[in-house]
């Protein structure tokens, strides 16, 4: 069976993420606790089916200590597992709460020696629930949803989720440093350095993925080089990464505004490697 585990932080977007996988054929069940999963899959593969998503988080937290083994049995017994681990920055979830006026799932849950009335604030419950978490945040591949929309998550799902099972998928990622470096980056460069393209009146309003601005950039020594130092960074790498059993692999690359260097270093990185790699490339500033 093809099987994905939806897990994280809560407001990061998991439940945007299991209707994604509802869409795309999956039989998917949300809040299971860990302890049933096995039999869940066996329940499933004997009823024949080949795609279950399963959405776990801080609730089931005293069943979480047998999830890592439980994983690695079902891969054992032959089955192709995905974990993709949500998160974000406690102030964009702060705010997504707010939104929502929804309650915090861990704000109706008290600690040992604690009163009732003396729950805790939502900041709390956030850093908490990462604490609850930290365990399991290394199971899969990580996704930083903050300041991402639902739209734009649910084309990085269905993205992840297309992808054909391989021994590892390495995903370029460009961004802004004035916005923060990825949650979900594995390997960060930054390309600050390079000549910026804002400056000129003409590239201003294009991005790395236009001629002019391909062009521009190209024609400079320094870009070549640290292009040319990135990849064989990766190269040298990437099968130290694949021998470390890992399902994917983020190769972050960070300019200022996220939308003229470090798109045209993830584009160009991305068509290099796709020759012999299962790749994926996202621009984070980009709509």
């Amino acid at each position: 069976m093809r099987i994905i585990l939806i897990t994280g932080i809560s407001g990061s977007g998991k439940s945007v993420a299991l209707r994604v996988l509802e869409d795309a054929g999956y039989f998917c069940v949300d809040n299971l606790p860990p302890t049933l999963l096995r039999a869940l899959v066996a329940a499933r593969q004997h009823e024949g089916a080949q795609m279950l998503a399963v959405a776990t988080d801080a609730r089931s937290a005293d069943s979480l200590a047998g999830l890592p083994s439980d994983i690695q049995q079902l891969k054992a017994e032959g089955h192709d597992v995905k974990v993709f681990f949500l998160t974000a920055q406690t102030e964009s979830l702060i705010a997504r709460f707010s939104e929502t006026r929804r309650s915090h799932p861990l704000s109706h849950r008290l600690l040992p020696g604690q009163n009732p009335g003396d729950r805790l604030t939502l900041t709390e419950c956030i850093l908490n629930e990462r604490e609850m978490l930290v365990e399991i945040e290394g199971l899969g591949h990580a996704i930083d949803t903050s300041d991402v929309s639902a739209n734009r998550l649910r084309s990085w799902i269905k993205e992840l989720v297309d992808t054909e099972p391989a021994p590892l998928t390495l995903l370029f990622e460009s961004f802004a440093f004035k916005r923060g470096v990825p949650l979900d980056a594995d390997l960060v460069f930054d390309v600050r350095m390079l000549p910026n393209p804002h400056y000129d009146a003409k590239l201003r309003p294009l991005t790395g993925r236009d001629p002019e601005v391909i062009a521009f950039l190209a024609a400079l020594p320094k870009v070549t080089d640290l292009l040319d130092d990135i990849r064989n960074f990766v190269e040298k790498w990437l099968p130290s990464f694949k021998d470390d059993n890992r399902s994917y692999l983020t190769v972050a690359i960070g300019c200022t505004g996220g939308q003229h260097r470090s798109v045209y270093m993830v584009e160009q990185l991305a068509e290099y490697f796709q020759v012999s790699e299962r790749v994926v490339r996202r621009h984070r500033e980009l709509g």
